[in-house]
């Protein structure tokens, strides 16, 4: 009987006390790394969306992540409920690349090393990290990048398929990406997201395309949301 009071009073005890100091320079400390993290993310992602948007939420899923891990570190009792409480939630997310996911495992575990109160471990870790990313960046052969918003519309009998637009975007820029079709009757507008490596891959572009139908309609916007 004294071994079962023995092992309820481990469950339900607290082993370790939560300092409030040591909460608030963690938490600091993950929005100085996080938001180091976010600006990586934006000018050295491969991604050619939504960059901004998704790397806003680093700082929030890294402090979520260490305020869990400061919480349950204390019992276990607390991480058994937490593992039953993620048996029932079941999380989705909208992961269209593996660098997105890659980043998002960075993000956890900066807010896992931060919640354990691994500070030196995970800071070094993190910098190490960091430097890694962006040395193959500055030393990546690549020109570097642009990417554009970019809207082909053509009416009349000659307007070209999609087939064709298609065909030509990937011919001429280096990368890019089908967002939105619309076809009618008398109207056909495509739009795509490019990465362009020279202001000449437009032109070209543009020529191309006038070859199909001279009255074909073309615009390039910057967005700065990459």
């Amino acid at each position: 009987m004294d071994k079962w009071n023995l092992f309820q009073r481990f469950l339900i005890t607290e082993n370790a006390q939560i300092s409030i100091w040591d909460f608030v320079i963690n938490a600091i400390i993950i929005l100085v790394l996080s938001l180091i993290l976010e600006f990586t993310y934006s000018r050295c992602a491969k991604s050619l969306s939504g960059r901004k948007a998704f790397g806003a939420n680093f700082f929030l899923i890294a402090f979520t992540t260490m305020l869990i891990i400061s919480i349950v570190k204390s019992s276990l009792a607390l991480s058994l409920g937490l593992v039953g409480a993620l048996s029932i939630v079941r999380f989705r997310s909208a992961i269209k690349e593996p660098e997105e996911l890659a980043y998002l495992f960075f993000t956890i575990a900066i807010g896992l090393g931060m919640g354990a109160n691994q500070r030196i471990v995970t800071v070094v870790g993190a910098i190490v990290l960091l430097a890694i990313i962006w040395v193959r960046y500055l030393t990546s052969a690549k020109t570097r990048k642009q990417n554009l918003y970019l809207t082909v519309s053509s009416t009349g009998e000659r307007k070209p398929g999609l087939e064709n637009i298609d065909s030509v975007v990937r011919e001429i820029f280096k990368a890019s990406k089908l967002v939105r079709y619309d076809e009618t009757a008398d109207l056909i507008e495509a739009a795509f997201w490019i990465e362009i490596k020279k202001t000449d891959d437009l032109q070209q572009f543009k020529i191309r395309l006038n070859e199909i139908n001279p009255e074909i309609r073309i615009s390039f916007v910057d967005n700065n949301s990459f």
